[in-house]
């Protein structure tokens, strides 16, 4: 490969990803470049492997190969296996993302079974090496989640996934000997990631399962919304409504004995004024437990509506919230373009077939880059001159959080 001069900086495509492809290039090309890139992984330069590895993920997340993929999920299989056992944190990382958008591309089904029963060992493993780092246990946490999400078969699998997340995340109840104060500690951002898979794989147990997961852990989860971290408590917080839900659609006139005192904590939460907090951490809490308090109070859930193409889609309930945010996380803005194209997400949001659409519908959809770039140059304009304006009035009246 090294004459090839095509394929000398993956780094290249993995910057400028298959966007420049959409609008000057053709899938021939995609497919071209793809196939260095998969040779590329073998490559003994750990930056070129990892520059390869995240030049194919950018590309799954932003466009449907399922055909090409088919053909060589083995060989990108090896690729994903051998770096994740030998490769760096970096590249480990990177690894992981892709064998994650592997399964996404693939949908359910033998072929991503094949990926998770080679890669689902692997990851566990990671998970709980204490000697790996936190970023990479993190990833991997997501990623084995959203893995057997799309393509667990075997019910004992899913359920020693879920153990082996809890096993993670419940290090950070709170002990009856510490304070009414969770500490955070570097291991914090890893207890959140196994939490939200774990959440995710919940939404898939049969009720038998649920039931008992609710039983074990509704007295305990709520001792984190007393964490420092925010990210914790916001974490904690949706997971609560999304139990709460559960639980209330198993049995309508579900009762919690601790309603009293969870609702002073979220309501504590929802109108938070701790002058030790940051400004916009206290936002973005807010913001969440006003609507966690009113999920868990009222069962009421405030509908957003996610806009993709000519196609739009309605979030009604914490289940797909929750379900759309881990899959927004793993494909960024390819998410819009899987929305519409990528028959597994389009039956986990019930949004039927794919809709075709015809090239002069497309081209009008379209906006070119150069638009693009003035859209977003207006856009920044005023927000800045909207922050100056709020700037001035508070020097006026003298306001000062």
């Amino acid at each position: 490969m090294s004459h090839c001069s095509g394929f000398s900086d993956p780094s290249s495509f993995a910057e400028d990803g298959p966007e420049v492809l959409d609008e000057e290039g053709t899938q021939e090309d995609l497919e071209y470049k793809l196939k260095g890139l998969i040779d590329l992984t073998l490559d003994k330069s750990a930056k070129t492997r990892q520059a390869a590895l995240e030049g194919i993920k950018n590309a799954l997340a932003s466009k449907m190969l399922y055909e090409f993929i088919l053909e060589r999920r083995m060989t990108l299989t090896d690729s994903i296996e051998r770096c994740l056992k030998k490769g760096k944190s970096d590249e480990q990382r990177v690894a992981a993302s892709l064998a994650c958008v592997l399964c996404i591309q693939l949908g359910p089904g033998i072929e991503s079974e094949e990926i998770l029963k080679t890669l689902g060992p692997i990851l566990k493993k990671i998970i709980c090496d204490g000697t790996a780092s936190i970023q990479t246990r993190q990833t991997c946490a997501t990623c084995f989640g959203v893995c057997s999400f799309i393509a667990t078969d075997d019910i004992t699998e899913l359920y020693s996934t879920l153990e082996c997340l809890e096993n993670i995340f419940t290090k950070s109840y709170l002990k009856e000997k510490d304070s009414n104060v969770i500490c955070s500690t570097p291991n914090t951002m890893l207890h959140i990631s196994s939490l939200l898979a774990w959440t995710l794989l919940l939404t898939i147990c049969p009720i038998s399962e649920v039931k008992k997961k609710l039983e074990k852990h509704f007295h305990k989860l709520p001792s984190l919304l007393s964490c420092d971290d925010v990210n914790m408590r916001i974490a904690a917080g949706e997971s609560l409504a999304l139990l709460f839900e559960l639980a209330r659609g198993m049995e309508s006139d579900f009762f919690y004995e601790d309603m009293e005192s969870l609702t002073q904590m979220l309501r504590a939460l929802a109108t938070d004024g701790n002058k030790h907090r940051a400004k916009v951490d206290k936002r973005k809490q807010r913001s969440v437990f006003r609507d966690v308090l009113r999920a868990v109070e009222e069962r009421d859930f405030s509908t957003e509506t996610v806009k993709f193409g000519p196609e739009r889609m309605y979030i009604d309930s914490w289940v797909k919230k929750h379900t759309y945010d881990t899959f927004k996380e793993v494909l960024g803005s390819g998410m819009q373009y899987h929305l519409q194209s990528n028959e597994f997400l389009r039956n986990v949001f019930e949004l039927g077939p794919p809709v075709m659409l015809d090239a002069a519908t497309l081209k009008t959809m379209k906006i070119s880059r150069f638009e693009r770039h003035l859209y977003n140059s207006a856009a920044f304009k005023a927000r800045t001159k909207a922050r100056s304006k709020c700037r001035d009035k508070r020097a006026d009246v003298g306001e000062f959080f």
